[in-house]
């Protein structure tokens, strides 16, 4: 039962009537009665004005404390859930630049302690917000699975991720989930689930969020692998649409919300693997934007190399394409979700007859010997 439901159940056991309660806590009707239907949040000032209202009324007195009690009831301290969801916004900022195994294992730890505060009594505005902030924990880990190609491990995350946000009733997260399955179906070569996945995404996502935005992008790019010329502009118009006049958001490198940058280095990505001769001079901008930024962004940075080592092999550029592809393997910022990736870039080299190739094999062997 929601809080406002609380609260009209302790009026309704104490015997006062709406029309009452507005007269004696100064609030009007139609705002209690909102209130009640749960279409409000329950502020609560709300609260100690029914508590002190229901108190003073004759009869069910007891009966009204009881509910009251059960409303503002919690053994969590007032900026514990505050401090978890703080956590959760560095977790996700942290991610374009730390390696996934060591995200995953401060993203358990935070787990373990979401699960304690599961376990204590609380309010049940409480109980929600710490749903949620397990719910962006859970997604954000089976990220880091997929990085690490734990695709059994991803699985199990995801479908937490899903259930909670239904049960917190968070559209916004269950469609990132969705999104991060398409990216997963993605790195498989499932290039028709991903789009697939990815429009699921798009239906669910709010309108014009961060990923409403990202889940357009990859349905872009799983259509571009599918040779679906024509599907693939029409997403990349619809993004360029979105991030239009979208200003940058106060932490870019949080990993679930979009930064317009982000576009640009879609767009290379996604002309790369479409053979558009327009993607070399796009992966050439991302790349030097990201090198000259005040932020350093290595994982980008490396995966904007392989973007740009494809493009040139589009180009006819094989040499060129084999010293960018080392530097994206020597740079050891690779996860197991992109070494489909060099593969294909090293097999573009090789079909092209360029010797460096094997130079390529043999520093991608040494680097990622595990």
């Amino acid at each position: 039962m929601e809080s406002g439901s609380l609260l009209r159940a302790a009026r309704e056991a104490a015997g006062v009537g709406l029309r009452e309660i507005a007269v004696l806590t100064h609030y009007s009707p139609s705002y209690l009665s909102l209130i009640e239907r749960g279409k409000r949040e329950v502020p609560p000032d709300v609260v100690a004005a029914y508590q002190s209202a229901l108190g003073e009324s004759a009869g069910g007195e007891q009966a009204g404390a009881e509910w009251i009690q059960r409303v503002a009831a919690s053994d969590i301290g007032g900026d514990a859930l505050d401090r978890l969801e703080a956590a959760v916004d560095d977790l996700a900022s942290a991610y374009p630049t730390t390696p996934p195994a060591v995200l995953l294992a401060d993203i358990r730890q935070h787990l373990g302690y979401a699960a304690r505060l599961m376990d204590s009594r609380k309010t049940l505005t409480q109980h929600r917000r710490l749903l949620i902030t397990v719910g962006w924990l859970s997604l954000l880990a089976c990220t880091c699975h997929i990085d690490l190609g734990e695709t059994s491990a991803a699985a199990a995350r995801g479908h937490a991720a899903r259930d909670i946000a239904d049960e917190a009733g968070h559209p916004e997260i269950s469609a990132w989930c969705l999104e991060t399955r398409a990216w997963q179906l993605l790195t498989a070569g499932e290039f028709a689930a991903a789009a697939e996945m990815s429009r699921a995404a798009q239906t669910m996502a709010p309108q014009n969020s961060s990923v409403f935005i990202q889940a357009t992008a990859q349905e872009g790019r799983a259509l571009a692998r599918l040779g679906d010329s024509s599907g693939t502009y029409g997403a990349l118009r619809r993004v360029a649409r979105l991030v239009s006049g979208l200003s940058v958001p106060d932490r870019p490198e949080h990993h679930f919300r979009y930064d317009p940058a982000k576009s640009d280095a879609y767009v290379a990505t996604t002309l790369a693997w479409l053979g558009d001769p327009a993607a070399e001079s796009y992966a050439r901008h991302v790349l030097a934007d990201l090198t000259g930024a005040e932020s350093v962004r290595p994982r980008r940075i490396a995966s904007a190399n392989l973007d740009l080592g494809l493009a040139l092999v589009a180009a006819d550029k094989p040499d060129e394409a084999a010293d960018v592809a080392l530097t994206a393997v020597t740079s050891g910022r690779l996860v197991p979700s992109n070494f489909w990736r060099v593969a294909e870039v090293v097999s573009g080299i090789a079909d092209q007859g360029a010797p460096d190739a094997a130079t390529v094999r043999e520093a991608f062997r040494d680097t990622y010997a595990t």
